[in-house]
């Protein structure tokens, strides 16, 4: 029963938050990325989005968002959603769900409160542009 049950792991699939300049907003504004470095074409993806946590001694919790992709081909990134500089105190969380063929997979990304900032951004590979990245 339970042991038939067989949860592939998740690898080279990523969500990255980068800073990039915003036009409309006429500042620099942290986005939310799907970066694929795998060998495969990640199928009816879907990633839902929210963020919670602590803020001023109340929990909070933002609503979901919810985000659908016929296809990420291999090596390459889509632009999930723009994360708004009030939520980077609380956890932001990107439930990812996608098929490669005929198997399902899903992983929770989450950065932690506090974690999306500019001092501790490397480059994120496929993008080529700085960011934080988690796996």
């Amino acid at each position: 029963m339970k042991k038939d049950i067989i949860i592939p792991q998740v690898e080279n699939v990523y969500v990255a938050a980068v800073q990039e300049w915003n036009d409309d907003l006429m500042s620099k504004t942290w986005y939310a990325y799907l970066v694929n470095d795998s060998d495969f074409t990640l199928e009816t993806v879907i990633v839902v989005s929210n963020a919670s946590g602590m803020l001023n001694g109340e929990e909070r919790k933002t609503s979901m968002l919810r985000h659908a992709f016929v296809e990420v081909p291999p090596v390459t990134a889509v632009k999930i959603e723009m994360i708004e500089d009030s939520v980077l105190v609380l956890d932001n969380s990107f439930m990812v769900t996608y098929f490669i063929g005929n198997t399902l997979y899903d992983k929770n990304f989450i950065f932690k409160a506090g974690t999306i900032n500019e001092a501790d951004v490397e480059e994120v590979p496929v993008i080529w542009k700085d960011g934080i990245m988690i796996g």
